[in-house]
């Protein structure tokens, strides 16, 4: 009798956990609300609908389905709320409901436009760029290491550095004993109290010493110093501590170059037609000729600014301000608005695509109540 494999029922927590690779929550702006907003962590989660924006209909939506997690694009909680109300005309009606019936939100905003993959790069491959860049880099969060660095006499170093590795340091990925080793001199004059280990108290000395230095994790780092203490031949060992800095990681917005040249209006068309956009805007001539594009999705404001942008390099985003069109117009440079909902939208079904290939037998859609709140005329 063959005995059956009992699977795992996927939770939200198991949904955000992925959400963490895919769009790490760090990476978002600080003035920004994004992860789980709503629910229980431990509940299933066999069935999510993404969305921009989680309006009434898209509660229905979710509702009928009978969907367990809503992962929606922007934040539905943004500011402290002071109560939750069904009959509210605010957002707050909305998560009241999602709550009264067990489902879940989760939202990933300013995240997932930094993230690898995320909503920039979506209206990047839309424009045909193959490699982007980011406009902005920020800090890689969660470092927690530091470099401890001791001079040593030549012939005790082995001994030293094995009772470091022994307490933790020396760690690097998969490989352990990672140090770096460097000779010089090390000079002391003990005064008449003092017992050096080599030399005489009252001479001054020279000592061939090796500089040492290793990666230790922050909480090892206290057994990692009494080890070295207690191993190294003098009274008094020199050593210092640094802070580590990991290489930033890819920020918001995207540059790039286009894979051939094109016009204005040519590409607002194409993006256009891409996006199933409503209507498309354009600031500068329309057969001014393009062979870079500035991408920020939804509102560009004034981000795109922090680039020497020329003449051939046209800013694609969903929404322009006015003083901020005649700002590009200034600066002799072109921009595309395909709409701020319709900019957005592109990426939901890649997320729902890279959700589903990590989390076998989760059911993912894109909502269909999901709408631009704008109608042309």
């Amino acid at each position: 009798m063959t005995s059956r494999v009992k699977r795992k029922t996927v939770t939200v927590d198991d949904v955000c956990r992925i959400m963490e690779t895919i769009a790490p929550i760090a990476l978002a702006q600080s003035w920004d609300n994004v992860g789980l907003l709503a629910g229980d962590p431990r509940a299933s989660a066999k069935k999510i609908l993404t969305c921009i924006d989680l309006t009434p209909s898209v509660v229905n939506e979710a509702i009928a389905k009978r969907v367990d997690l809503v992962l929606a694009y922007h934040p539905p909680i943004f500011k402290p709320m002071t109560t939750l109300r069904a009959d509210s005309a605010g957002t707050d009606a909305v998560v009241f409901r999602c709550i009264r019936n067990g489902i879940a939100v989760y939202a990933t905003h300013t995240a997932l436009d930094a993230a690898d993959g995320g909503t920039n790069d979506v209206i990047a491959s839309l424009c045909g760029i193959a490699q982007t860049e980011p406009i902005e880099y920020v800090p890689r969060p969660g470092v927690n290491e530091r470099k401890l660095v001791v001079t040593v006499p030549s012939q005790q170093v082995d001994a030293v550095a094995e009772a470091m590795f022994r307490a933790g340091a020396g760690h690097i990925g998969e490989y352990s004993h990672c140090s770096f080793r460097l000779a010089g001199q090390g000079t002391f004059l003990g005064s008449e109290t003092t017992n050096p280990a080599l030399g005489r108290r009252g001479r001054f000395e020279f000592v061939d010493e090796i500089r040492f230095e290793a990666v230790v994790p922050a909480n090892a780092l206290p057994a990692v110093v009494a080890s070295l203490v207690e191993a190294h031949p003098y009274e008094q060992p020199a050593y210092d501590i640094y802070p580590l800095d990991a290489p930033p990681v890819r920020g918001i917005g995207r540059c790039g170059r286009l894979p051939r040249p094109t016009t204005l209006l040519g590409l607002g068309r194409k993006l256009k037609r891409a996006t199933k956009a409503r209507g498309v805007q354009i600031v500068g001539p329309p057969d001014r000729k393009l062979d870079g594009a500035v991408i920020v999705v939804g509102a560009a404001g004034s981000l795109p600014f922090r680039l020497p942008l020329t003449r051939s390099d046209v800013i694609v985003t969903g929404e322009i301000r006015h003083h901020d069109a005649l700002t590009i117009e200034r600066r002799d440079s072109t921009a595309i608005a395909l709409g701020h909902w319709t900019s957005e939208r592109p990426v939901l079904a890649s997320l729902g695509d890279r959700i589903k290939k990590q989390l076998a037998g989760v059911s993912v859609t894109v909502s269909s109540a999901d709408r631009e709140p704008f109608a042309p005329v």
